[in-house]
């Protein structure tokens, strides 16, 4: 190919992969615009650990299919008592994932006694990994990364919540 007609194509080249990628932000731009994000009831549930220890979150529930996929997506934050409870009205195994999930989080499988069955810390942000209760439960609780090891909580321990049997 002769310099100028490889000159031409290479600055067409450029051009056609600049529109694309232009295309391809504003795709993205739009399907996020299009994106109807969920808003979520707040409540208030207690964590009661073996020693006798209580620590208090407000949380946001997550009650139905479109709240529950969205759950803590597109969050870049979360704060320290704060936190997003998964009910799913009876006892069956569940999974978890952290697509477009920007925070680390520690999840809390819980049984229809508000007892954790199951705890994963520190999951890895955007991983489409899946993460299972390993076993049937009415509930998760995702809240920020390393609150799982700071206070002490353990599989075992209470969730106090009226959605649970027992809970305030």
């Amino acid at each position: 190919m002769p310099p100028r007609m490889a000159l031409r194509f290479a600055r067409f080249l450029c051009l056609t992969l600049a529109l694309a990628g232009t295309l391809a932000i504003g795709g993205a731009a739009r399907s996020a615009a299009q994106l109807r994000l969920q808003t979520f009831e707040r409540d208030v549930l207690v964590i009661e650990t073996e020693d006798g220890s209580r620590h208090r979150f407000e949380v946001e529930l997550a009650l139905d299919n479109e709240q529950r996929a969205q759950g803590l997506m597109y969050r870049r934050d979360l704060a320290d008592d704060a936190g997003m409870l998964f009910l799913y009205g009876r006892e069956w195994p569940v999974s978890m994932w952290m697509r477009n999930t920007f925070i680390p989080l520690d999840m809390l499988f819980i049984a229809g006694d508000g007892r954790i069955v199951r705890i994963v810390e520190r999951t890895v942000p955007q991983s489409l990994e899946t993460i299972s209760s390993g076993r049937p439960v009415t509930g998760v609780l995702e809240v920020n990364g390393g609150t799982v090891a700071r206070l002490g909580i353990q599989p075992g321990d209470r969730v106090l919540h009226r959605a649970f049997d027992g809970g305030s």
